[in-house]
């Protein structure tokens, strides 16, 4: 069995085997669909570099990974290292659709309505100075 075969589950992600990871169908499918993700990039070693992808733009990086029990992409939207939004697809061309929006500069609340498998995460608000 190959690296990718066993780092990917040939059941789960026979697609992905075929083209050597998730990175490389990630590029594929945007291409196909003729959706601008970015520049996609992969860790250098390791399993994760055919499990794990990054799509990157002016907006943020959009970070896809591999669900390990059933087929599915979980997607984080980060804006400066911090988790902006988060979801799981079923449907890579829904993830490269989502990075295309991402990129062509649709805001968090645009995504999270139009995709509906993504979610905004509420954040805390700053503590605030207490008055003297």
């Amino acid at each position: 069995m190959s690296d990718v075969s066993t780092a990917l589950g040939v059941r789960l992600y026979p697609d992905l085997v075929e083209r050597g990871g998730l990175a490389p169908a990630l590029i594929e499918i945007a291409a196909r669909h003729q959706l601008d993700v970015g520049r996609v990039t992969a860790p250098e070693q390791g399993r994760s570099r055919f499990t794990c992808a990054e799509l990157h733009s002016d907006q943020g990086v959009v970070c896809v990974g591999l669900g390990s029990q059933a087929r599915y992409f979980m997607v984080d939207l980060r804006v400066s290292g911090e988790v902006q939004a988060r979801g799981d697809a079923m449907d890579l061309v829904q993830v490269a659709q989502l990075a295309s929006a991402w990129r062509a500069g649709l805001t968090l609340v645009e995504l999270t309505a139009r995709f509906a498998f993504m979610e905004e995460m509420k954040r805390r608000p700053a503590p605030m100075a207490q008055a003297r």
